[in-house]
């Protein structure tokens, strides 16, 4: 059984929209732009939602170090942005003296750096978005749990460590700092696995790069394995549509509960893949049996029983009902697999997560063996 701990491109008129104030307003269609602060920006989930926002016509500004990925904004067609430069722990002073509609906080990890930065801007901004996760919650014992499920609490609220242990009870203490420096005022956000071009965890991207090799490809449990994640760019447009709104509650930002199935990814992987393969349904208990972990030995995966009995199987109604949409499955996978195969040579012979070529033929040959045995 899988612990807490282990579970834990621009369109073309982007260029006309940082051109000219007129191609904003024509842009959105005559409605005023709104002023979008981004702390963070630069990451994964931060260049979509710049691109969404851009491609909608909204004013943005970006927060960071300028550490990670410093180049990504830099040309002509991002001329627009305000880059700002400054550290949430020690430098907010880029921030003072400004005012923006929203916030989107993407770099939320200490309650800490939450008050400072919330605190700055209470009196800034009419909406303070901050992006958490579904990992604050105390139990997935049952399907269907909803966003008044019981939150972590860490047995000591004063660590400033982020580590699988207090990932989901850090976050779930940000949440709180950012409503007490504005309450009344944020919207908190809470996605699943976020997946994608540009993932850099490698979890979903193993199940299409793996189906590329083709041949018999180890898969967990059977095809009905409930499963649960987000298309980074879908998650994006909820959050865009979340401040265009003014929505101020808290989501559940995933799939819909049940709706997704391993037998259902690999099938998508399959109808993707430039070469023949075909899935071979392992049982969980041989899987533990044999030291082969869910979650990041087989990613997506968790066998829902017991503890963990919800696992795949969360609630996003309330974000259904309040926007979110999603793409098909079939066009997750397929850009997935794209922007992995676009990676340099040496980053792809060393995936972060799925078993190796050789660990699964094993444990594969070790299947065969037990059923020609049984039978």
């Amino acid at each position: 059984m899988v612990s807490r701990r282990e579970f834990v491109a621009a369109s073309a008129g982007i260029a006309a929209i940082a051109a000219t104030p007129g191609a904003i307003g024509k842009t959105l269609s005559g409605k005023k732009p709104l002023r979008i602060l981004i702390m963070g920006g630069t990451g994964f989930l931060g260049p979509h939602f710049v691109e969404a926002a851009l491609n909608k016509g909204h004013q943005l500004s970006l927060f960071n170090r300028g550490k990670t990925n410093p180049g990504r904004f830099k040309d002509s067609r991002y001329a627009a942005i305000e880059q700002l430069q400054g550290d949430r722990k020690s430098d907010l002073s880029a921030l003072e003296n400004k005012t923006w509609d929203a916030v989107l906080d993407t770099s939320a990890y200490l309650p800490a750096d939450v008050t400072r930065s919330a605190g700055l801007l209470a009196k800034a901004v009419r909406q303070y978005l901050i992006v958490s996760t579904i990992s604050v919650y105390a139990k997935m014992d049952k399907p269907g749990l909803d966003e008044a499920s019981e939150l972590i609490e860490l047995a000591d609220p004063n660590v400033d460590k982020v580590s699988n242990e207090t990932y989901g009870g850090l976050k779930a203490l940000s949440e709180k700092a950012a409503e007490n420096a504005m309450p009344g005022k944020v919207t908190v956000v809470r996605p699943g696995l976020i997946v994608g071009p540009g993932d850099h965890t490698d979890r979903f991207t193993y199940w299409p790069a793996r189906a590329a090799r083709g041949g018999d490809i180890l898969a967990p449990e059977n095809p009905d394995a409930p499963t649960q994640f987000i298309d980074v760019r879908d998650l994006a447009n909820f959050l865009l549509h979340l401040i265009e709104q003014k929505n101020i509650d808290v989501f559940n930002a995933d799939a819909q509960a049940g709706s997704l199935t391993m037998g259902k990814v690999l099938d998508a992987c399959l109808k993707v893949s430039p070469k023949a393969g075909k899935p071979v349904w392992v049982a969980a208990d041989f899987l533990a049996e044999n030291n082969v972990g869910a979650w990041m030995d087989l990613p997506c995966w968790i066998p829902a029983h017991g503890d963990e009995a919800g696992f795949g199987q969360r609630s996003a109604k309330k974000a259904l009902a309040a926007g979110l949409m999603y793409r098909p499955l079939i066009n997750t996978v397929r850009d997935t697999l794209a922007y992995w195969n676009g990676l340099p040579a040496e980053r792809r012979a060393k995936p972060l997560a799925g078993l190796s070529p050789e660990r699964e033929a094993e444990v594969l040959a070790k299947w065969a063996q037990k059923n020609k045995t049984s039978s």
